[in-house]
């Protein structure tokens, strides 16, 4: 229980401890930090089914779903049907400083929401987009391809918001009106990427299937239906941990993912809150972005199908 302190009624523990390897921070960097942000990180946990990734000393990250038994009655909670696993799951709400807390003193890094909210009838928040360059290209082809993403909207009158994913890539955030059906809302998503793959095909594709990219950014549009995505401000398990940053669309091309740490982001963002101020408010999907999207095959599915199709094919070899 070494270096325990009290901070908005969390004993924390164990502060002067190594984060992980490669971190460059210890475990109260990481207290710091989410306390300096809390609010405005809590801002997008709230009210969201939450996952998490913990790291122990010596031991391998881990995605935590299921909240322990040890959690405090105080935390807020979710139970939800998990069809994967065939078992209820019970979620954390981070709804609070406090609880973001006891995360943090819990050795969670990582914060990863659903698009929807607990009380799910009202659909989706937001599509995302997510922007994935190839193995050792330089930041500044995500940014690229995140313009086309950009392009494609404007061209339906729609607008995201942009953040560095804290690994080597960009989410687009576009927030739409409560209502969209699940399957409307991944099927404008794939639209969305489709229609900035046709832009600049050269840059981008939309192949699930790494081996099928051919060196291109890859426009990820599986971020839907349960999905999850790490929220903005929320650091990550990388080297020196950096940070999930929210960036102006002018100013993305004069970052890197690099630019954001626990250490730095507090510097950057100041007492702002430029995940609110960029975020559009939410939007109508025209109908046929929807209707295109349903002729585009689920990315998933058509992997796996393929997939199995050249195993046959090799086998037959």
């Amino acid at each position: 229980m070494g270096n325990a302190e009290v901070r908005a009624g969390v004993e924390l523990t164990n502060l002067d401890q190594p984060l992980f390897d490669g971190a460059q921070a210890t475990k109260r960097d990481l207290i710091d930090y989410l306390e300096t942000v809390g609010e405005r990180m809590v801002r997008n946990l709230r009210d969201r089914p939450l996952s998490v990734v913990r790291i122990r000393p010596g031991q391998e990250p881990f995605m935590q779903k299921n909240l322990p038994k040890y959690t405090p009655e105080w935390v807020h909670r979710v139970t939800i049907w998990a069809d994967s696993s065939r078992r209820e799951v019970s979620y954390a709400l981070c709804d609070d400083l406090r609880t973001l807390l006891w995360f943090g003193n819990q050795r969670a890094v990582e914060y990863h929401t659903t698009l929807l909210l607990a009380e799910h009838t009202a659909g989706p928040t937001h599509l995302v987009l997510d922007i994935d360059p190839p193995p050792g290209a330089p930041f500044r082809q995500a940014v690229l391809a995140a313009a086309l993403i950009r392009r494609a909207l404007a061209d339906d009158g729609l607008a995201g918001a942009v953040k560095t994913s804290g690994a080597k890539g960009v989410h687009i955030f576009i927030p739409v009106t409560a209502g969209l059906p699940l399957e409307d809302a991944a099927a404008a998503t794939r639209a969305i990427a489709a229609r900035a793959e046709r832009i600049d095909p050269d840059l981008a594709t939309t192949a699930f299937i790494r081996e099928d990219r051919g060196g291109k950014v890859f426009l990820d549009s599986t971020r839907a239906g349960g999905a999850t995505v790490v929220a903005a401000y929320s650091p990550r398990v990388r080297p020196d941990a950096t940070v999930s940053f929210p960036v102006p669309w002018a100013d993305l091309e004069n970052v890197t993912p690099a630019d954001f740490t626990i250490r730095t982001a507090p510097g950057h963002l100041g007492d702002r809150d430029p995940w609110a101020a960029e975020m559009p408010t939410p939007q109508i999907l025209p109908a046929d972005l929807i209707e295109e999207g349903h002729t585009i095959p689920v990315a998933r599915v058509q992997a796996m199908h393929e997939g199995k199709r050249r195993a046959r094919a090799r086998r037959a070899e």
